[in-house]
C-alpha cells in the first residue's frame, strides 16, 4: 500500500510519518529538506528562488512515486506531489513570487507527470490553525524556517482546506493537530492508529 501524510509546514508530517512507520512497520519516505539546495535561499528571496525550488521538489516527488510502484511493500509518504502542484505553487504564483511563464511552465510538467501517478491508498490530512503551524515552528527551531511569512502560510492553509474539502482521488483522514497531539501524547497517538485501522482494516465505524 502507498500511505501519504499531508500538511502545511509544521503540521507534523515527519513526525508523523517516523511514528506511524515504526508501528506498522511501513517503510518511511521523507521529504527532502535538510539537503535541498534551494530552500534556505528560498526563504530569503521567494521570488528569485520560487520556480527552482517547486521544480526540485516536484522531481523528487515523482521520482518517490515511481519508485513506491516499484516496491513491494507499504510505503508511507512525507508530503505528496499534489500538495506542490495544487498548493504551494499556484500559491505562489498569486502572491506574485513566481512568473507566470514559470508557472505556466511548472503546471505543463505536472500535467504531463498526472499520466504517469497512482494516488495514494489513504491520504491522513493534518489540518491546523496558523497559530499551531506558527508555535510548532518555532519548536523545531530550523535556521531556514525563521523568515517565513505569516501570509504565506495563512495563504497555504486557506489553499489546503480548498483542496481536501474537494479531494476524491482515494480514502482520506483528517487529524485535526490543534487538538490531536500525537507528538506529545500517548493516547492522542492511539486514537490516530484508531482511526487508520478503521479506515484500512475496518475495524471501527468511521465518520
Amino acid at each position: 500500500m502507498h500511505i501519504a501524510v499531508a500538511g502545511n509546514i509544521g503540521s507534523g508530517k515527519t513526525t508523523l510519518t517516523g511514528m506511524l512507520a515504526k508501528h506498522y512497520g511501513w517503510e518511511p519516505m521523507y521529504e527532502s529538506v535538510e539537503n535541498n539546495p534551494y530552500l534556505a535561499s528560498f526563504y530569503e528571496d521567494m521570488q528569485r528562488w520560487s520556480f527552482n525550488l517547486q521544480v526540485y521538489f516536484l522531481n523528487n516527488r515523482f521520482r518517490q512515486v515511481i519508485e513506491i510502484r516499484k516496491k513491494n511493500k507499504t510505503i508511507i509518504q512525507d508530503r505528496t506531489i499534489y500538495e506542490d502542484a495544487y498548493i504551494f505553487a499556484p500559491n505562489l504564483h498569486d502572491m506574485q513570487l513566481m512568473a507566470s511563464r514559470d508557472f505556466q511552465n511548472y503546471a505543463s510538467l505536472f500535467e504531463l507527470m498526472t499520466q504517469f501517478l497512482q494516488p495514494p491508498d489513504l491520504l491522513i490530512y493534518l489540518k491546523a490553525d496558523t497559530s499551531t503551524l506558527v508555535s510548532q515552528i518555532q519548536k523545531r527551531g530550523r535556521d531556514c524556517e525563521n523568515t517565513i511569512r505569516l501570509d504565506y502560510l495563512q495563504n497555504l492553509n486557506e489553499r489546503y482546506n480548498k483542496w481536501i474539502d474537494g479531494y476524491t482521488l482515494g480514502k482520506l483522514l483528517i487529524i485535526d493537530v490543534n487538538t490531536i497531539k500525537f507528538g506529545e501524547r500517548l493516547e492522542d497517538f492511539g486514537t490516530v492508529i484508531e482511526k487508520i485501522d478503521a479506515e484500512l482494516f475496518g475495524l471501527f465505524d468511521q465518520k
